[in-house]
């Protein structure tokens, strides 16, 4: 991925945040002389440096990750037009024009499929939880029928990415000066784009 070092962001703590809250990444890999991709929701090990995820059996993926491969998951936490509306100097010297911020990540390393139903159900009850937890009585794994949970399980793997890379581009305009990047977060605010918001008048 092209980044120019304004809008490179390589803090871990920061991308594994958001990682976190914006479960779902495209995971792309090269088989048989194509390229394949399956978006999925991953949970992120700050112990091992690892995301976790789960897939059906029936997907091929999971004959394809019997043999570890080097993937790659791209993450989109957020994106959004800025209009030149949102600069000062556009209504003093119109020299402005239309672009995109967006939030991206991207995480590199080897996929293997892991048959263990333990670590399976702790995925799953993890994923369960965190996502759960606005609810006003969260649903968990014990409360359906464990045989109907058992042969849900059965056709279902676990897949392990040790993270080797894990860069995010933050194109959020860096490249305009500060009273700039206050409009367009400010615009954002209005238009109900709170993430991109939050991530600039935090930056």
């Amino acid at each position: 991925m092209y980044i120019p070092k304004v809008f490179e962001e390589t803090r871990t703590e920061v991308l594994t945040e958001l990682i976190q809250k914006h479960a779902l990444g495209c995971l792309i890999l090269h088989t048989d002389g194509e390229l394949d991709a399956n978006h999925l929701p991953f949970e992120y090990d700050e112990k091992s440096h690892s995301l976790y995820a789960h897939i059906a059996k029936e997907n091929p993926l999971y004959a394809q990750l019997k043999q570890s491969q080097n993937v790659l998951v791209v993450f989109s936490i957020d994106h959004a037009y800025v209009s030149p509306n949102w600069y000062v100097g556009k209504f003093e010297h119109h020299k402005a024009v239309p672009t995109w911020n967006y939030v991206v990540i991207h995480a590199k390393g080897m996929a293997e499929i892991i048959e263990d139903e333990k670590v399976l159900r702790g995925i799953l009850a993890r994923l369960t939880r965190q996502h759960e937890s606005n609810q006003p009585k969260p649903w968990k794994m014990s409360d359906a029928p464990k045989d109907y949970i058992q042969n849900e399980l059965s056709k279902i793997a676990a897949i392990r990415i040790e993270i080797s890379s894990l860069v995010g581009k933050f194109k959020l305009s860096q490249n305009r000066d500060v009273t700039d990047q206050v409009n367009v977060a400010e615009a954002y605010k209005q238009n109900s784009k709170n993430t991109l918001a939050e991530i600039m008048l935090n930056k």
